[in-house]
């Protein structure tokens, strides 16, 4: 009888301890990780970042025994992607142990006024526009993006000007103009790389990163269209300029060069080459009318990001890495998923000339017929 009671007195267990724990995890992330990234980011333009803060930081990553000469590198900007996408999981395996009747129960008034104006941020802002429907978190990424990008820009091309004197180009046997496209090509790569850094995170549809921030891939697929767009026109105008410098100081051999240590200018064209050929295939009109072109000819992808780190060095492919390799693990979890086999009961033709299947349903899985 004492057991009988012990069972029928206990309370179901509480997720209390598992609502604190996410909102633990999403004020980490956002507030702390977050800013602390974009920092990075706003500061590396800057010469007090490439002249203080990026030697301090090789300086003692370096010294460590498991990071190596690029482990600073790797530590300012692929590590703090990667764990924000590890919090995300964790975030995301505790969300699933609630369900919406133990989420209404255990809210009170005061957390539910949060949530509320969590929910605010999801609510559309704009309708109207290139972008389509905005919502409020989607237009503070977009207003930091375009921050960040004019900032570097301009911080780039002030910072390479500045130094450009007519005795500088002189040392190298230049003209003022010469030298000043050299640094414009340059900085048009920076931007480019900028750009590349955060194109692949809406095509990442399991991504954590984008769940943890109240984003969805669905919804997000439009900016990875815009970033290609920018992607492309950056290291477009970037190759452009330097066969322009190239051919005006005498120096078109460098189109044939592939150095071993340092930036290989064949691996950059033929980076450029795959990119100008996924652009062209994405033509609206084209995408449209040859949709498999489109489809096929972006599996061009993987040339371009293996001959861009070929290009750049593992330093500057650092930057873009992250949200790459993001990418890569949610298509090859897509691809173990899309190996589950089921059984096809029967097919038919509708009169609609709709093709119907009738799929049995195996334990675990919830197919539609």
């Amino acid at each position: 009888m004492d057991a009988v009671q012990v069972v029928k007195s206990s309370s179901p267990p509480s997720h209390e301890g598992i609502h604190i724990v996410r909102a633990a995890i999403r004020l980490l992330a956002i507030f702390v990780v977050f800013p602390g990234t974009l920092l990075i980011w706003l500061m590396m333009p800057t010469n007090t970042y490439r002249q203080i803060w990026l030697p301090q930081i090789r300086l003692k990553a370096s010294s460590s025994t498991y990071l190596g000469a690029e482990g600073g590198t790797i530590l300012v900007y692929t590590f703090p992607i990667l764990f924000i996408a590890v919090l995300g999981c964790v975030y995301l395996h505790l969300g699933k142990k609630l369900n919406n009747h133990e989420l209404k129960s255990s809210s009170s008034s005061s957390s539910g006024t949060k949530k509320n104006r969590f929910a605010v941020w999801k609510q559309p802002m704009l309708v109207k526009g290139p972008l389509g429907i905005v919502s409020g978190i989607e237009l503070a990424f977009f207003v930091m993006f375009i921050t960040l990008l004019v900032w570097s820009l301009s911080t780039y091309l002030h910072n390479k000007f500045k130094n450009i004197t007519t005795q500088s180009a002189a040392k190298h046997h230049e003209q003022v103009w010469e030298s000043k496209l050299d640094s414009a090509a340059l900085v048009l790569g920076l931007a480019g790389i900028v750009c590349l850094a955060f194109l692949f995170f809406p095509v990442a549809r399991g991504s954590s990163v984008l769940a943890l921030f109240g984003l969805s891939s669905e919804g997000s697929i439009k900016y990875h269209i815009w970033l290609g767009h920018l992607v492309l026109a950056f290291f477009t105008a970037h190759g452009l300029c330097y066969i322009i410098y190239w051919a005006a100081t005498e120096q078109i051999s460098q189109m044939v060069i592939w150095d071993k240590v340092g930036v290989s200018n064949v691996a950059g064209e033929l980076a450029l080459l795959s990119g100008l050929f996924m652009w062209a295939t994405a033509i609206p009109r084209i995408r449209r009318k040859m949709f498999e072109l489109f489809f096929y000819t972006h599996y061009l992808y993987i040339l371009f990001m293996f001959f861009f780190i070929l290009h750049v060095g593992i330093a500057y492919a650092c930057i873009a890495l992250p949200s790459f390799y993001l990418f890569l693990v949610d298509r090859y979890l897509r691809f173990l998923q899309s190996r589950t086999s089921t059984r096809l009961i029967f097919a038919r033709v509708l009169p609609c000339e709709t093709l119907e299947l009738n799929l049995a349903k195996t334990p675990g899985n919830t197919l539609a017929g």
